[in-house]
C-alpha cells in the first residue's frame, strides 16, 4: 500500500490510500474510526488495522478521487519523533572531509517542522545558507527495544523520502546541529507511505535530488554506512522506538555548500527528490521571513 494524509474540502484530515492514480479515503470507509484518522494513528493500532485496509481496498467498493487534485497534509503527527543520521553515505564522509562513522550519528528533527509534498519552504530570517539533504525515511510499525538487527527489519512499517534542509551557517555559529535542522518547514517529508511489501530491496534504490531540474545528488541506498535494520537497533539499545517514529538514513554527496562556488536555496527553487520504489517529493522554496 502507498498510504498518505490528505486534506478533505472542509479541511478535515483524512487517511488515504493510492491506487492506480486514485485515493480511496481510508477514514471515511472505516467510519471514521480512530484507528484510520491519520497515517500516524494507522500505525500505531497496529495489525488489526492493516488487515481492515486491506479488506477496504479489496472489495472495491470505495471510489477513490484523483490524486492529482488532493491537497496533501503532514505525513507525520506531532506525537511522532523524527531521528536523523549524520555522514551516513560514505561520498558524503568525504565531501566534508571526515572518515565514515565508526558508530551512527544521530541527531533529532522536530515533527512540527515536518511539511507535505508539495508545501514551500519557507527560508528563514536568520540564515542565508540554506542547503537541500536527499534522504530515504524508515517508518516504525512495531516497537522497537533492545531489538538485534533481524528483529529490526520486522519492525519497520514502510519507507518514505525527507529532503533534511539544513541552514549550514546556523550549524557553523551553534558548532551542533539542533537550530540549523530544525527551522521552520525544514521537514519536507512524503509524498507518501510506501509499505515494505511495496519495496522490493530497499538496499538498493536509486536516490536522486534535482534542483530547478538539474541533478545535485544521486546515489543507491546500498552505499549506506549503515542500514536501516542497524540504525534501528542500535538505537533501540538506548530508548525505545513506537510505531510512527522516523528514523531519515541520511544524505549522498552532492549537498549545495560543498559546490564550488557554494549552491544555497533561494525563493522559487523548485525541488525534486526521487527514490526508485518508492516516489517522488516535490517541494518548492517560499519568501524569507521577515525578521
Amino acid at each position: 500500500m502507498r498510504l498518505l494524509n490528505f486534506y478533505t474540502s472542509d479541511g478535515a484530515v483524512h487517511l488515504g490510500a493510492v491506487q492506480r492514480g486514485q485515493v480511496v479515503d481510508l477514514t471515511a470507509a472505516a467510519g471514521e474510526s480512530s484507528e484510520f484518522s491519520s497515517l500516524s494513528a494507522w500505525l500505531r493500532a497496529g495489525q488489526s488495522s492493516r488487515q481492515r485496509a486491506d479488506e477496504i481496498l479489496s472489495n472495491g467498493l470505495t471510489e477513490g478521487v484523483p490524486l492529482g487534485t488532493l491537497r496533501h497534509a503532514a505525513l507525520v503527527g506531532r506525537g511522532s519523533r523524527i531521528f536523523c543520521v549524520g555522514l551516513n553515505y560514505a561520498d558524503h564522509a568525504a565531501e566534508n572531509n571526515l572518515p565514515p562513522p565508526s558508530s551512527p550519528i544521530f541527531f533529532s528533527k522536530l515533527p512540527s517542522v515536518v511539511i507535505p509534498h508539495r508545501a514551500e519552504i519557507p527560508l528563514p530570517a536568520a540564515s542565508d545558507q540554506v542547503d537541500y539533504e536527499a534522504e530515504m525515511a524508515v517508518v516504525l510499525g512495531k516497537r522497537a527495544d533492545c531489538v538485534s538487527e533481524a528483529e529490526a527489519v520486522k519492525c519497520i512499517a514502510g519507507y518514505t523520502i525527507m529532503n533534511d534542509v539544513s541552514a549550514r551557517d546556523l550549524q557553523r555559529a551553534d558548532k551542533q546541529w539542533f537550530r540549523g535542522k530544525n527551522c521552520n518547514g525544514f521537514g519536507p517529508l512524503g509524498p507518501w507511505l510506501a509499505t515494505a511489501d511495496e519495496v522490493e530491496d530497499a538496499a538498493n534504490l536509486e536516490i536522486t535530488l534535482k534542483l530547478n531540474g538539474q541533478v545535485r545528488q544521486h546515489s543507491n541506498t546500498g552505499q549506506l554506512v549503515f542500514a536501516p535494520a542497524t540504525l534501528i537497533s542500535r538505537l533501540s539499545q538506548t530508548l525505545v522506538l513506537d510505531p510512527g517514529d522516523i528514523i531519515s538514513t541520511g544524505t549522498p554527496a552532492g549537498i549545495g555548500s560543498k559546490q564550488v562556488p557554494p549552491i544555497f536555496l533561494k525563493e522559487g527553487d523548485q525541488i525534486e527528490i526521487e527514490i526508485s520504489g518508492i516516489g517522488i517529493l516535490q517541494n518548492a522554496v517560499g519568501k524569507r521571513r521577515e525578521r
